[in-house]
């Protein structure tokens, strides 16, 4: 695990480009923390670390937004709303692992297991007003080795 301090939105934002910057085709981040948190935050920077210009909105009323970072497919997902796990049947979720894309997945915990075992997860924790604490839980080699690779860049 690797554990981030934020001080800001714009800080926040900037760990999401290092994060976006690393990730490729297929990859699943699972995002967790309270309302305001800055979940939402996140996902513009590893948006735009990813390559792509799109404005990024939550979804929180569509369950699904999707941006392109050039050839590759960005699923914004929150599942907030959602409070069976079998409500996400039909929805478009599986499209959301597909191989050509990154899903970003906000509220994961209500998925109850329907995501993909090998995946990063960020918790994100309100320290004070506007400092926050991310924490990354790389599940899998791959996610291992990209919280590595993060840690590197970022710390030395």
């Amino acid at each position: 695990m690797l554990e981030i301090l934020s001080h800001s939105p714009a800080q926040t934002s900037r760990v999401g480009v290092r994060i976006g910057a690393l990730l490729g085709a297929g990859d699943v981040v699972l995002l967790r923390g309270e309302f305001g948190a800055g979940k939402t935050q996140l996902v513009k920077g590893i948006v735009q670390g990813l390559g792509s210009e799109d404005l990024v909105n939550s979804p929180s009323y569509v369950l699904i937004n999707e941006y392109r970072a050039g050839s590759l497919r960005v699923a914004h997902v929150d599942l907030y709303r959602i409070e069976d796990p079998a409500e996400l049947a039909g929805v478009g979720l599986d499209d959301a692992w597909a191989a050509d894309s990154v899903a970003l997945v906000e509220w994961a915990e209500r998925a109850a297991g329907g995501v993909p075992a090998a995946h990063l997860q960020i918790t994100i924790e309100h320290l004070a007003e506007t400092k926050r604490v991310l924490r990354l839980t790389p599940v899998g080699a791959a996610y291992e080795a990209l919280v590595a690779r993060l840690q590197r860049q970022a710390f030395g």
